[in-house]
């Protein structure tokens, strides 16, 4: 027992010492901070003591021209303060000699597709929402079978704080991303979590489960599974509209199967983002009646007037309560949204078309997400 025990303390310090002047070392240095906010700026730093020229971009920015310079100090520290970017959630890099890098002192990411950013999130009114709220929801990750596309998937489903004990049912929210994205895009880079959480406990939105599913037939699940990719001909009549059948033939099921939801027309609401726009067109086209709560985002029609009347037309038949559409005025699909406002007025269908300024990002679908949840299921 003796011996054991001398060996340990001998193992010990000899780890010790070898790492003893390592950890002084490390005692001894001070802390790269990065971003800092003060009072009116914001201060990015990273250590890159043998880089030539060091530069900083972030989503604030007009171009990627508009990067600026870092100043390096004695230790071989890069940095530069900036103002303070009005209050949104941001991405930004550094450039290190042509080399484009990521905050490594800053543990806020995004994953957007195969990309991952770092985060800066400035506080004010209008992100408000998007950080933490008191009354947590949970995030689930569920996997389910899919026999439309012929295999399992994994989708995102939210449930509000409380879910658990309750005892009660609740409404459905089938929240759709867009091009590029997965069942991951609305919780990472939409904030959803945060923003229903922050609704709910506000009171001003009903608590409601939200369902994110991936709208890539090919996936079962987002790119970072590493799991095989099945490709489909889309232009074989059979794949048409595969992923928006599965939405109601697999996912809906399930979801009314295996969650304490109210499974009437009433209690489901469908918005999308640009394909998840298309998406949320598309089902509620082929589905009539399924969902009384639409909502697509930065999407719009073009083609035959007369096809698109025969759409819209299908839709009024199977009654809504809300049918409510956005699109930023810098949006690519600006025209495309003008149209359809223009068709679901020919076709006498009552609405709201909430425009912004802005383009096709992020920032918007946040905003329309924090602006139309509150009328859900009223």
């Amino acid at each position: 027992m003796k011996k054991k025990l001398f060996l340990a303390l001998f193992c010990f310090f000899v780890v010790l010492g070898s790492n003893a002047q390592e950890l002084a070392n490390f005692m001894g240095r001070t802390p790269v901070i990065s971003p800092e906010f003060g009072e009116k700026t914001v201060t990015f730093r990273i250590a890159a003591p043998d880089a030539k020229l060091v530069r900083l971009y972030g989503s604030w920015m007009e171009a990627r021209n508009s990067s600026v310079n870092m100043m390096k100090d004695t230790a071989g520290v890069w940095s530069v303060s900036v103002p303070t970017p009005s209050p949104e959630l941001y991405t930004y890099n550094f450039i290190v000699d042509g080399l484009v890098v990521n905050d490594s002192r800053n543990v806020f990411m995004q994953r957007d597709g195969t990309r991952y950013l770092s985060v800066l999130l400035v506080p004010g009114e209008q992100t408000e929402n998007y950080f933490e709220a008191n009354e947590h929801g949970n995030l689930s990750k569920v996997w389910y079978d899919s026999p439309t596309i012929g295999t399992k998937r994994r989708m995102f489903v939210y449930t509000p704080y409380g879910y658990e004990t309750s005892g009660e049912d609740y409404p459905v929210l089938y929240l759709l991303h867009g091009g590029g994205g997965d069942e991951d895009a609305w919780s990472t880079m939409g904030r959803a979590r945060q923003i229903l959480d922050n609704l709910i406990e506000k009171g001003l939105a009903k608590p409601m489960i939200c369902v994110m599913p991936n709208g890539n037939p090919g996936q079962q699940a987002a790119k970072t599974q590493l799991l095989e990719e099945k490709p489909f001909d889309r232009r074989d009549p059979e794949n048409a509209d595969l992923y928006v059948k599965s939405i109601v033939n697999d996912i809906i099921p399930y979801i009314e199967s295996h969650y304490r939801v109210i499974a009437k027309p009433e209690a489901r609401a469908v918005s999308g983002l640009s394909m998840g726009g298309g998406h949320t067109l598309a089902v509620t086209r082929l589905f009539p009646g399924t969902f009384d709560y639409i909502c697509p985002l930065s999407i719009g029609v073009r083609g035959n007037a007369a096809d698109i009347d025969k759409q819209f037309q299908a839709v009024k038949q199977g009654g809504y309560k809300l049918y409510w559409f956005a699109c930023g005025e810098s949006d690519f699909l600006w025209e495309m949204a003008k149209e359809m406002d223009a068709a679901l007025t020919r076709n006498g269908l009552e609405h709201t078309f909430y425009v912004t300024d802005g383009g096709h990002t992020w920032a918007n679908w946040r905003k329309y997400l924090n602006t139309f949840a509150p009328l859900l299921f009223r």
